[in-house]
C-alpha cells in the first residue's frame, strides 16, 4: 500500500472529496484505487480550520506512483507488532500480576496470548460490582477503601475520560496493537486513527470486561478482592506472595499497582529500591463547554466535537499546566482512603455534558516535601486530609473570584456545577501552602489571556487534584527487573508511565522481557 500524508480538507466535506484529493495527488483515476484506509485524522485549528488526513491507499499503480517521488507519498511501512519468545528457562509456577489497570491488563493479555497463563490479582472488585460501589459512594459518601475510583478492575482510568493519546515514541507497533485490541473488544473504530483518541468511561467499562474474558479464555485467571500483603524472598529471588486470601508461589511478580496503592508501596519500601519523584498538585476548574468550543473553533464549533485545550505557564520557576482535560464531563470524588479526599475528571464517549473541566496543577519536587522515599506520599496525604476537613467530607469548591480574594464562597455564579459526589462551598486556600495557591492564581490569570473567559470570576474550582502521577519510582534494571530477581515494577504506580497508553505499553514491554527469559508455562 501507499501512504499519503498531509491531506488537507475543509471541515465540511464528504468522502468523495477525500477520494478526489487522493486521485489528484497520485495522478491516477478513481478506477485505479482498490481500497482507502484512514491512518490518521486530526483538526488543524491554527489559522483556517481544516481536517488533516493521513491515508493508506491500495492501488494497482503502486510501482509507477512510488517511482515518481511525490511529496508526502511513500510506501506504507510495516507497523505490525511482533512478540518474540526467546526464553529457555522453565516456569515452575504461573506468573502473577498485581493490579488490573492498563499496565497489568496488557502484561496479562500479552502473556496469556502466548501461553504463559498469568494470574491477575486485584484488590478491588470486578467492574460490574465496582460501578455499583462507586455510584453508592457518590450518593452516600460511604467509601469502600478496597474498591473505589482508584482500586478495582481497569484501574483508575476506568472512571476517567479514557484518553488514549501518548507522547512516547513507538517504533515497534505497540500503540497500534493496543488501539486495535480496544477496537476488537468493543471500542469505536475511530480510536485507531483520530488524533488524541478517547474511549470514555462508558465504553471503557465494556471493553475491559471483554478483555478480561479474552484473557480467561487464553488461560489467564483473575482473583478479585485479593490484596498483596507481603512477599517471600529466597536468595534474592521471588518465591511466594501473601495476600489477604491465600499464599501463591511464583517465579515472576509484576507490580502494576497503580499510583494510589500507598500501603503496598510502604510494604515494598522494606524490600525494593524506591526513590521519590516529582509530581503535581492542584485543582479542577469548570467552564461551560461552549466557551471552549467558541474559542478554539470559532464559527466551525457547531460542526466539530467538543474542543479540548492544553495550557502551560511558568511562575517564579515553577510549572503550572492543564492536565487530563475532560470536554463535556464531570468532576468526580475519587477518594480511596477514609478521612482523605481526592478528585479527578471523567467523561462519557460522547462528551456531551454542559461543562468542560481540567486539572490545573503545579509542579512539586522533593525539595518541597523531602528526599525520603515515602515523603511524597506523606505530603499528598496531608493535603487530602485538609481537603476532606475543609469540605466536611464533600468535594470542596470555590468561585475563582473568591479564591483571588481569599474568602469562602457563599453562593455559585452563572456556571452550573457538574459533579459526581456531593460538594460544599469553601475557601480552597485553606488547603494549599501559599506557594501552590499563588502559582494556581497566576496560572489561571495567564490562561485567561489564551482562552477567553478562562479566568472568569464565576469559574468553579474544586480540590484536591493530588493523584496526577506516582510520587515514587521503583528502580529497575535494563531487563526491567527490580533489585530482587523475578520482580518487575510496571506502569504508572512504579513511576514508568503517565496515562492509559503509556502504562499499557510498559506492560507489554515487561511481558517481552519475561519472554526473553522464560518459556510459556506448561
Amino acid at each position: 500500500m501507499i501512504r499519503i500524508k498531509q491531506i488537507k480538507l475543509p471541515i465540511i466535506h464528504e468522502k468523495k472529496d477525500l477520494e478526489d484529493k487522493i486521485t489528484k495527488i497520485l495522478k491516477i483515476k478513481k478506477e485505479d484505487i482498490i481500497d482507502i484506509r484512514i491512518n490518521k485524522k486530526s483538526i488543524d485549528a491554527r489559522k483556517n480550520i481544516n481536517y488533516i488526513y493521513e491515508v493508506d491507499v491500495k492501488t494497482n499503480k503502486e510501482k509507477q506512483i512510488l517511482n515518481k517521488n511525490i511529496k508526502d507519498v511513500a510506501k506504507t511501512p510495516n507497523e505490525k507488532y511482533k512478540f518474540k519468545i526467546e526464553g529457555k528457562r522453565k516456569l515452575k509456577n504461573r506468573p502473577i500480576i498485581v493490579g488490573s489497570g492498563p499496565a497489568g491488563l496488557f502484561t496479562a493479555y500479552t502473556l496469556a496470548k502466548h501461553g504463559y497463563k498469568p494470574i491477575i490479582i486485584e484488590r478491588g472488585e470486578e467492574i460490574e460490582q465496582r460501578v455499583k460501589t462507586v455510584e453508592n459512594f457518590w450518593k452516600t459518601n460511604s467509601l469502600n477503601p478496597e474498591s473505589n475510583i482508584q482500586f478495582g478492575e481497569g484501574g483508575a482510568g476506568t472512571f476517567s475520560d479514557g484518553k488514549l493519546n501518548t507522547t512516547i515514541k513507538d517504533k515497534e507497533g505497540r500503540i497500534k496493537y493496543i488501539l486495535e485490541t480496544f477496537k476488537k473488544n468493543g471500542a469505536p473504530k475511530e480510536i485507531t486513527y483520530i488524533k488524541n483518541p478517547h474511549i470514555g468511561t462508558d465504553y471503557l467499562r465494556k471493553v475491559i470486561i471483554n478483555i478480561r474474558n479474552e484473557i480467561i479464555n487464553m488461560g489467564g485467571t483473575f482473583l478479585f478482592n485479593t490484596c498483596l500483603k507481603s512477599i517471600k524472598i529466597e536468595n534474592n529471588q521471588i518465591k511466594e506472595i501473601i495476600t489477604n486470601n491465600k499464599n501463591i508461589k511464583t517465579n515472576i511478580l509484576v507490580l502494576a499497582i497503580g499510583h494510589s496503592s500507598r500501603d503496598t508501596i510502604e510494604m515494598l519500601n522494606e524490600l525494593l529500591n524506591i526513590k521519590p519523584k516529582p509530581f503535581a498538585i492542584g485543582i479542577r476548574i469548570q467552564h461551560p463547554q461552549n466557551w471552549i468550543n467558541n474559542n478554539q473553533y470559532k464559527e466551525y464549533s457547531k460542526y466539530l466535537p467538543n474542543a479540548s485545550y492544553k495550557l502551560t505557564h511558568n511562575s517564579n520557576g515553577r510549572g503550572i499546566y492543564s492536565f487530563c482535560m475532560c470536554p463535556g464531563g464531570f468532576v468526580i470524588n475519587a477518594s480511596s482512603e477514609k478521612g482523605k479526599l481526592a478528585i479527578n475528571g471523567m467523561s462519557n464517549y460522547k462528551r456531551d455534558e454542559e461543562n468542560a473541566n481540567s486539572a490545573i496543577v503545579v509542579t512539586i519536587t522533593p525539595n518541597d516535601f523531602g528526599n525520603n522515599p515515602l515523603d511524597g506520599i506523606k505530603f499528598q496525604k496531608e493535603l487530602e486530609e485538609k481537603a476532606y476537613k475543609t469540605g466536611n467530607g464533600n468535594i470542596p469548591i470555590q468561585l475563582f473570584k473568591d479564591f483571588k480574594d481569599n474568602k469562602k464562597s457563599s453562593k455559585l455564579g452563572n456556571i452550573k456545577p457538574i459533579f459526581k459526589g456531593n460538594y460544599e462551598l469553601t475557601n480552597l486556600k485553606n488547603i494549599f501552602p501559599p506557594y501552590i495557591s499563588e502559582a494556581l492564581e497566576n496560572g489561571i490569570k495567564y490562561f485567561g489571556t489564551k482562552i477567553k473567559n478562562f479566568d472568569n470570576d464565576d469559574a468553579i474550582l474544586a480540590a484536591i487534584e493530588s493523584r496526577t502521577s506516582s510520587p515514587v519510582k521503583i528502580e529497575r534494571n535494563e531487563n526491567l527487573e527490580a533489585n530482587i530477581k523475578g520482580i518487575y515494577p510496571c506502569g504508572e504506580g512504579a513511576g514508568y508511565a503517565g496515562g492509559i497508553m503509556s502504562a499499557a505499553v510498559d506492560g507489554m514491554k515487561v511481558a517481552e522481557e519475561i519472554a526473553k527469559k522464560y518459556k510459556p508455562f506448561e
